[in-house]
């Protein structure tokens, strides 16, 4: 994901919540595989790409709104 926006840092003093999640192997090898080449660790990159999943669906809501 060349040029692709940082995640936001954790809020400091952010309390984190772990929670287990169950994927698919062939799932699994593609994000790890994924995170490599962003240089991110897999869970860097999980909540990366939920971030950027709920900051997408605040802009659509948005917009869907004004409309």
């Amino acid at each position: 994901m060349a040029g692709a926006p940082k995640p936001e840092p954790p809020e400091r003093g952010a309390e984190r919540k772990a929670f287990l999640l169950r994927l698919p192997p062939s799932l699994m090898k593609e994000l790890r595989g994924w995170a490599a080449q962003d240089l991110r660790s897999l869970n860097g990159q999980l909540e990366f790409l939920l971030r950027e999943a709920v900051r997408r669906r605040r802009g659509r809501k948005h917009k869907d709104a004004g409309e």
